[in-house]
């Protein structure tokens, strides 16, 4: 008989969770950005949850919290409940935080809702800075050695791939690295004067070139922008880029790993027609994102490959802490 009861309150518990799914959302989601107000991550992500809004009849509500290279806001959503009501809306930085001794976590502990967009990195720099281009930088820097202040989003971010980049092409850049919660503050740094130069996405600084605030020195492509057409690629600036490019960002939400299947559903469901939202993919457009929209293999298979290559740009640039085979990422065929 006591076997019989066990039975028969574990098939209502199974009930019951399947019917929590199906209800879902019965309150309030909590949307945990990894970056500071103003940035490519908190853009994108405000633009388009409103629209899953609508369609999973349920608020989202979104909180920047920064810290730790993006680790504080991954850890939060790690910690919480599977249950589908904690939602990480983040980037590319947490693919690199074994590699970059930042965790012991990245987005293997997650399930991808949906990978949104992908930018495309630029160099830009204060309108006073002495140089307008490229070949200008570097001569600056060759005659001022420890002066130029490039701003930085720590370990992992995007500033610090696109400056192992530049270290492997350049050699060691003698400046100074001044880091930042996130691009959105840096940018604001940068045209208040306390920072001369900062690699960032295209989308987050799109609009302050086209303002006149900033001054773009090169993108960080094999083409040119059709948003900035007169804006040179770094590759001719020097063709030894050629290697590591194309590379950009990303911008995906994710939720814990253990998440209700139901639950998966409907959420990477409403993400993935509000990313079809005409004002939202306008705005995309407009900043220079390109989209991806993708989720389920298709998403975990980006996510590897992204992985796998910026990895191990970052190993062979000396600047892993640790080799990329520790974790069983393995070297991109030649």
């Amino acid at each position: 008989m006591k076997t019989i009861i066990l039975g028969a309150v574990s098939a209502l518990a199974l009930g019951l969770t399947a019917a929590q799914a199906q209800d879902y959302p019965t309150k309030e989601i909590q949307g945990i950005i990894q970056w500071g107000a103003g940035g490519s991550t908190d853009t994108v992500m405000r633009a388009v949850t409103p629209h899953a809004e609508e369609i999973l009849g349920g608020t989202v509500v979104m909180q920047n919290m920064t810290g730790g290279v993006g680790a504080i806001g991954l850890n939060y959503v790690a910690d919480a409940e599977a249950d589908g009501y904690t939602l990480l809306m983040g980037a590319e930085n947490p693919l690199l935080y074994k590699v970059m001794g930042l965790g012991d976590k990245d987005y293997s502990d997650f399930t991808a809702i949906n990978l949104l967009a992908r930018g495309t990195p630029i160099l830009v720099a204060n309108n006073d800075v002495p140089f307008d281009d490229y070949a200008g930088m570097m001569q600056y820097i060759a005659d001022n050695p420890g002066e130029l202040k490039l701003g930085s989003t720590g370990p992992g971010g995007l500033a610090s791939v696109i400056t192992a980049m530049m270290d492997s092409v350049e050699g060691d850049l003698d400046v100074i690295a001044v880091p930042y919660d996130g691009d959105g503050p840096a940018l604001t740094a940068l045209q208040g004067g306390a920072i001369d130069v900062m690699p960032a996405v295209l989308g987050a600084s799109i609009e302050g070139i086209r303002a006149g605030t900033m001054k773009p020195i090169a993108l960080f492509d094999t083409v040119a922008s059709d948003k900035l057409p007169d804006v040179p690629t770094i590759v001719s600036a020097n063709p030894d880029y050629e290697a590591y490019l194309p590379w950009g960002p990303f911008f995906g939400i994710f939720v814990k790993a253990g998440t209700p299947d139901d639950v998966v559903a409907k959420l990477t469901d409403a993400y993935a027609q509000a990313s079809q939202n005409p004002g939202f993919l306008q705005l995309m457009d407009d900043r220079g994102f390109t989209m991806m929209n993708i989720s389920g293999e298709e998403a975990q298979a980006f996510l590897d490959t992204w992985q796998q290559n910026t990895a191990w740009l970052l190993q062979d640039a000396g600047l892993a802490t640790t080799s990329p085979e520790e974790f069983g990422i393995a070297k991109p065929a030649e």
